[in-house]
């Protein structure tokens, strides 16, 4: 479940508020860089990958099927584990206070245009509850 305008606007004060007081402190909360752990995914996945086909290619060497089922399924976890850690890689943490970069909108725009259907929908159904007009 998403946070409120609200809370999201008290989260953002407190990053603020702890960045300002302690950069140290707040540079070591945010965590260690991401970039090495998708590396380490990637190369696993490779290696899984490498493992699966030279297992495939014996299976298939040797008539003994299950050897190559075993691959081909080594295979295909190995590809799909590392397309989803591709696909969830999130982008880069901002410093709190600052615009990312390449942003010329001002976020009232930016939140407008990537609001998603469900969010309009909620909107809409918030302004209906309090009695505005729902258009």
């Amino acid at each position: 479940m998403p946070l409120s305008e609200h809370e999201q606007r008290l989260l953002e004060q407190m990053e603020r508020a702890l960045y300002a007081e302690d950069p140290k402190l707040a540079s070591t909360l945010r965590g260690a860089d991401l970039r090495a752990h998708h590396r380490r995914r990637i190369a696993l996945g490779l290696i899984g990958f490498l493992v699966g086909v030279a297992l495939l290619i014996t299976g298939a060497a040797t008539s003994i099927a299950l050897v190559g089922v075993v691959g081909f399924l080594l295979m295909l976890a190995s590809a799909w584990w590392v397309t989803t850690g591709w696909r969830a890689r999130p982008g880069p943490t901002p410093v709190p206070g600052t615009a990312p970069p390449g942003s010329s909108r001002t976020p009232a725009k930016a939140k407008a245009r990537s609001a998603g259907v469900m969010d309009r929908l909620e909107e809409r159904w918030r302004r209906r509850r309090e009695g505005e007009n729902p258009n």
